[in-house]
Order: C-alpha cells, then structure tokens, then sequence
C-alpha cells in the first residue's frame, strides 16, 4: 500500500494500481490539485415517531428520580484535546475514544428500547464538555438543582469531571430503576453505569467525593459563566441594552419558565358541526417571491374544514385566479424578497401598483362575507395595505427588531378580548408561540398604542414569564410599545399578528408542551374558528 496524501486515503499498488490522474479523474477533477482534500461521511436515519425526542430538561414534576451515567470510556477519563487541557493552554497525550465498538453499539440499541418504553425522562451527552458541563446544562434548561457523588469513578475529581470520554447522563423515575439496571447490566454495560446523582429543591449543584462535599454552587450563578461569552459578544454586536436585559434574566431565582393558560378547552373543536356538513370553503393562501410558511399553514386551514388553494402574486396579476372565488385570503409569513429591509413593503407595491392586483384586493376587502389574516411578512403587507381595508386604520407598520437581529425564539402572548372572528373564546389564554422577524416592531402613525387598547382592538400581546405584558427583551423580542403583537379590525374580520400560530397547531410541533395535550395544539382553535364563523 501507498499513502495518497492529496486524498488522505490508502491505495494499491503494482498492477491493480490507479496512475493519480486515472484517480482524480475517477473522483471527477481536474488533474491541476490546488489544495488538499477531506474525506467527508455524512448519514441520515428515518424518524418513526417524532413525539419521541429526548431533551436535557431535568424534570422536577415525576415524583423521585435518578441520575445514571453510562461511560462507554470505560473510567479511562483521557483529558486529552478537552476543553480542560485547553484552560491550561495543553493538547494532552491521550485523546477519548472508541475502545470497544461494541460497546457503543449495544449503548444505541438500549438508550432507543428505553424511549420507546417510555423510560427516560432527559437525556444529555457527556462528550462536549465532560460530565460537569453536562450536568449543569440539564440544570439550566430544568431550573433545578443537582446533587451528584463521584466517588469511585476515576483517580482524581478533575479526571472524571472534565474528561470527554463517550457517554451520557439519563434521568429516570425512580421506580424504573430496577429494570433500567437491569437492561443496562444484559446490555453488557453493568460495568460501566453508575448511578450517581439526585435532584434537589435548592436550586444548587452540590458535588460529593468521599462523603465530602467538593463543590458547591447555585444553578444561576453557574448559568451566568455558562452564558457570559455568548452575552459580551452579543452586546459587541446587537444592541447592547438588549443583551443586558437578557444576561440579567438569569439573576431571577424564581423564573418560573413560560406561561400556559387556557380559558378554552382544548379538545373542543368547534368546526366539527361544519366540517360534518361536507362544505368546505375556498381560502387562498398567499405568497410573494421567496415565502415559505405557506405549507403550515394550508394544513392548519385545511384540518379545519377549508379548502387551501395556493395562490402566488403572479396568480393574481396575471388574472389565472381571482379573490371573488374565495371566503378567506391568508398572506403567508417567510421571507418575501429575502427578508431584505422593507420586504412586506415591497409585497404591498406589487398591489398597490399595479391595478388589477389592486382591483381586486379592493374588491375583496369590502365583501362582508370574507375574512384575512396577515402573518409576520403577510402583517407587514396587510398593514401598508390598511386604507384599503374597512376598519383597519388604526394599524401601525412594523419596522426592524430593537435587538437590531433577526429573532427566531419561542415568545409568550396573552389573547385579549376582541372582534378578532379568529380569537373568539380564546380570550385571557397564555400561550407560546413561534417567532421568526426582523421587523417586528410596531410603529404606531394614526392612533395611540394605548388608544388602540383601549377600544379593544389589540389581539396578541407579548407578556413576561409571570403573565405580565412586556416590553423588556426578549420576552418581547421586537420592542413594540406594550407588547402589542396582534391586532384585528373593528368588524373582527380582519387581523394580522407577526408571530406564526400556523406553527403551532400540533402539539408534535413544540419543543415542549404539557404532558396531558392531545394531538391538536391550542392554537388550532383560531383555524376553526374561522371555519366556524363561515355560514
């Protein structure tokens, strides 16, 4: 054999051996190499159930649990290339690594029977990082403390703390124990599980050794130096104030996480005596050069009895569809023009100039028997078209983030009382959802924010994790003034909201949601709302 090292490969040689231009060529380049290669492997997997993700979030509402750790580095602890050595401006002599395939094989196979069984209540790797990192990264995302013990597992504190040997730490009910053990030990990875750690109510990470106690630290102390690079190099480049306000967030102990209310009932469906009549109603579903939340939202309407047509701008124009065929007109979120500055902007041009397209929106806006919605670039379209539209005068336009960064983050909105057709009975629910825009900030022109709330024509706002609506970052991640992130006309027929509902109506949409939700997500009900309101 002979080392190629243009491709970092072995290859024959004698007579089955390939000349390196027969090579290259085989790989379909040029004979002229001008730099090195890397040998790239990439693979995929098909997903059967997605509701099966596993998360880091330690959960504190299971009753007792246990923290087990799997080493498939087999208590080597090798610091090698870890981040400890690199503190210490080291390399080290002995890097981690896969001793015994096998092993990793047999780790794969457990860890999947124990989610289908439903086993596992977190999950978190060991190999960015160490078991330090790891631990304390599931205390951060479940706003709880740990308690640890480490004795036992390697010959110094350091070793076993910040080696990055393969494995992983799970969090189990405490009554599945004994036959996590089990399976874990007929795996032929007895040897190398311990369980190790606890969850406990003082918000603080407590390590043992020895029956000594050799670290001791609060969760959110922790948190701040986990978070505190990502937070200087966010005020360098963002808006500084905004990144304060959102480091300073960890200082609150007492951080409950997102609100979840509901004034409705969930399992509700109050489309289903229309959907039963066999009628379903044309909605169009509109997009602009370069939207992409049509697809979500054509299935929200159409799970609520509607027929979603897809309708593109040229559409219209061209005159292959006209909006006198349809009861609901929804304009799509994405990002139309490339998300570029002024893109819902440039969306209303292509109305607002040219006559036919405007002829018809016209038309379309003062029938009585029709409704629209607008969502993030579709808001920002229908609001520049609001003298068109009966009712809608008071709407403000929406300019760049104060974060000055495009946001895509989870928010929390309260519904407010209003004639929205799409929120009746929803009125005081807390509830999560998508957001996605860097230009999402309300600019109020012919009214008042507080005017606006005051005759009840705001339908969103944005409110903090104790339910109270906010302008602080990023709780409300664009800065419009009281939170205002929805609004509808005062016939109700028309609304337009910068966060995405439409990506919300499944529950195996969210990242997380309460155990006890069904299949549909409470967002749904605003799509069957309108299906209910269409006679």
């Amino acid at each position: 054999m002979e080392i190629c090292p243009e491709l970092d490969l072995a290859i024959p040689v004698g007579k089955d051996s390939l000349s390196m231009k027969t090579l290259w060529q085989k790989v379909g380049k040029d004979m002229e190499m001008t730099a090195p290669l890397s040998l790239i492997v990439s693979a995929f997997s098909p997903v059967s159930d997605v509701r099966k993700t596993l998360t880091p979030q330690l959960r504190t509402d299971k009753g007792e649990t246990d923290l087990i750790l799997i080493d498939l580095g087999a208590a080597k602890n090798r610091l090698g290339a870890s981040a400890l050595a690199q503190v210490y401006n080291q390399v080290g002599n002995e890097a981690p690594d896969v001793d015994d395939a096998s092993k990793l094989r047999a780790f794969f196979d457990v860890i999947q029977q124990f989610n289908q069984d439903d086993k596992l209540l977190a999950y978190h790797d060991r190999s960015d990082g160490g078991l330090l990192a790891c631990i304390a990264e599931m205390m951060f995302a479940g706003h709880c403390g740990v308690d640890i013990d480490i004795s036992g597992m390697g010959e110094s504190a350091l070793h076993t703390l910040f080696n990055e040997e393969l494995g992983a730490v799970i969090q189990i009910r405490h009554d599945d124990f004994d036959d996590v053990m089990q399976a874990l030990d007929a795996a032929g990875l007895g040897d190398m599980t311990h369980a190790f750690g606890i969850v406990n109510d003082d918000d603080e990470l407590r390590v043992h050794s020895d029956e000594q106690i050799i670290y001791q630290e609060k969760r959110s102390r922790l948190q701040k130096y986990w978070a505190e690079n990502s937070y200087r190099m966010q005020a360098l480049r963002d808006n500084a104030d905004c990144a304060k306000q959102e480091f300073e967030r960890l200082d609150d102990e007492n951080d409950a996480g997102m609100p979840i209310e509901l004034s409705f009932d969930l399992d509700e469906d109050v489309a289903a005596p229309f959907i039963q009549t066999g009628v379903r109603p044309a909605v169009a579903i509109l997009r602009e050069q370069g939207i992409n939340g049509q697809v979500e939202m054509a299935a929200a309407f159409d799970k609520a009895g509607f027929t979603a047509i897809d309708v593109h701008m040229t559409d219209i124009i061209s005159g292959r569809v006209s909006l006198a065929d349809f009861k609901g007109l929804v304009a799509c979120g994405g990002f139309s023009y490339g998300d570029v500055l002024g893109a819902g902007g440039g969306w209303a041009k292509t109305i607002l100039l040219n006559s036919k397209a405007r002829d018809e929106f016209d038309a379309f806006f003062h029938r009585d028997d029709v409704f629209g919605l607008g969502i993030c670039n579709g808001c920002q379209m229908l609001s520049q078209l609001s003298h068109m539209i009966p009712g809608a005068e008071h709407w403000p336009r929406f300019h760049k983030n104060i974060s000055e960064q495009f946001e895509a983050r989870y928010a929390s909105v309260e519904v407010k009382a209003s004639p929205s057709i799409f929120l009746q009975g929803m009125e005081g629910s807390k509830l999560p959802i998508a957001v996605a825009h860097g230009e999402g900030r309300a600019v109020f022109v012919k009214a008042s924010p507080e005017t606006v709330l005051e005759e009840g024509l705001v339908s969103l706002q944005y409110i903090d994790n104790k339910g109270i609506t906010t302008e602080h970052y990023p709780e409300n991640p664009n800065g419009s003034p009281q939170g205002i992130t929805g609004l509808t006309s005062t016939n109700g027929r028309f609304t337009i909201m910068m966060p995405h509902p439409e990506r919300l109506f499944r529950t195996v949409q969210y990242s997380w949601c309460p155990d006890d939700w069904g299949k549909d997500g409470p967002w749904m009900r605003m799509f069957r709302n309108a299906r209910a309101w269409v006679k």
